[in-house]
């Protein structure tokens, strides 16, 4: 078991250990003027999978054949240190949704999950509502603890079934039948959650209509409350990419697509973003939510990418007491909206405790007899957004939910005004791709077919 302490935590911000970040400390008007009003959410990693699918294209990696127990307690250390560095990004606000995400995160052991959201309690601040997802693979459930999930602060379960079809299974390379993957929804409303999304994939080699309504009726009937309902693509550096399987043309797809949507509204499911599903007992997931109207999101795991956004006040109003103003406008630079990312690979991303091991040895050569403190995982990745891409990027999330977004939130969350983007809004609005409404950005019937079209205006 892991030897990392919480009052070994080190801050990369400002060299502050845990001691000094007393939540309680901020007051309601430093919450306010920190950014208070932009929602803030969590991302993890875990990167590991027992079989990399074909279609894959996110960072997962296949488990090392002679890995350890071991391996897990070094690898929550490596988040929950991450974690204890990002604290002062929140510049005061609390969590309001954590999203698991792989990779495989139910490959887990509950024991790590529960010493992982120990530590992440101690760190930050959960809203009273948290809304917590993990993803999930019904391969990995076979005699999963969902009771245990439940205990740790896990309350909605995202379960990869994408087919049940045995054929379409084993096509795409999944490690479950589909008597698991009706287990594992089953066992799951049956130990007390509530929400529980089901993944099904459509446009699959050689799949007929009948199949892809025949997932979805499966998916409700068994209990799912959401269910994210999308069509297969082929991406780079995956397997189908380079061996590239037979897919239904464009009419065949077009059919499929529409009879689903008519099937998923026939049972009672709002489509509220382009592929998710909400049932009438759901709502829609609050942490995608967040990443569509360009909310903020820490990052901790390999390969984590996260978002927040930085003004002045946090720079200005963010006392010793907790990380030294000189120590965050040295990280962060200045006021702004900035972008980071950790280590893909998992080795590189633990890879902390090697170089404070290091560091020991080096100490010890000249006689420096001083506690080394672990250092988190370095950020590969840290850059403000150009103010030009602010728009492409706020647009690229915001249009894919079916309501669409007030301009008020536009200008809130990118800083631009909407007299900077009124002459492409009046000629989408023309052409009858956007709504025709001032206080509104929301994509129209016609809009939502030819999203590419629309994102091509403010590129």
């Amino acid at each position: 078991m892991s030897n990392i302490k919480l009052s070994h935590f080190s801050n990369n911000l400002g060299a502050v250990n845990r001691d000094n970040l007393n939540h309680d400390n901020t007051s309601p008007d430093s919450i306010s003027a920190l950014n208070g009003d932009i929602p803030l959410a969590l991302y993890i990693h875990i990167p590991w999978c027992v079989k990399k699918c074909p279609y894959c294209d996110f960072n997962s990696h296949e488990l090392p054949i002679d890995s350890q127990l071991s391996m897990y307690d070094e690898y929550v250390d490596a988040l929950i240190l991450d974690a204890a560095s990002q604290q002062a990004l929140t510049q005061g606000r609390e969590i309001s949704s954590i999203f698991i995400g792989g990779g495989t995160p139910s490959l887990l052991p509950i024991t790590q999950y529960q010493r992982l959201f120990n530590g992440l309690r101690e760190i930050f601040r959960f809203a009273g509502d948290i809304e917590v997802t993990m993803e999930a693979n019904p391969g990995t459930l076979e005699h999963a603890p969902f009771a245990e999930y439940l205990k740790v602060g896990i309350n909605r379960l995202s379960i990869g079934v994408q087919s049940f079809a045995a054929e379409q299974l084993t096509t795409l390379g999944r490690i479950h039948n589909p008597a698991q993957a009706l287990s594992a929804i089953k066992a799951a409303r049956l130990a007390g959650f509530e929400r529980v999304n089901v993944d099904l994939m459509h446009g699959l080699p050689k799949q007929t209509m009948s199949e892809a309504l025949n997932d979805i009726q499966m998916a409700h009937d068994a209990g799912a409350t959401h269910i994210s309902w999308y069509q297969l693509t082929i991406e780079p550096n995956t397997v189908f990419y380079r061996s590239q399987p037979i897919l239904p043309d464009e009419d065949s797809l077009a059919d499929i697509e529409q009879a689903g949507q008519a099937l998923l509204e026939s049972l009672g499911y709002y489509n509220y973003e382009v592929s998710a599903w909400a049932g009438a007992s759901d709502e829609p997931c609050r942490h995608n939510v967040n990443y569509w109207q360009f909310g903020d999101y820490l990052a901790i795991g390999a390969g984590a990418h996260g978002k927040v956004t930085i003004d002045d006040a946090a720079i200005k109003e963010w006392t010793a007491e907790k990380v030294s103003k000189e120590a965050l406008k040295e990280t962060v630079g200045e006021s702004g909206i900035y972008r980071f990312s950790k280590s893909r690979l998992p080795k590189d991303y633990m890879g902390y405790q090697d170089e404070a091991k290091q560091n020991e040895i080096n100490q010890n050569n000249q006689m420096v007899t001083i506690p080394k403190t672990p250092m988190p995982p370095k950020m590969v990745g840290w850059q403000a957004i150009a103010s030009d891409e602010l728009v492409s990027e706020f647009m690229l999330n915001a249009l894919r939910l079916h309501d669409g977004v007030a301009w008020t939130l536009f200008e809130a969350r990118t800083g631009r005004s909407y007299d900077s983007i009124a002459l492409q809004v009046n000629k989408l609005i023309k052409q009858g791709l956007l709504i025709d409404d001032n206080e509104h950005l929301q994509p129209t019937a016609l809009g939502k077919r030819y999203l590419n079209q629309i994102l091509r205006e403010f590129l």
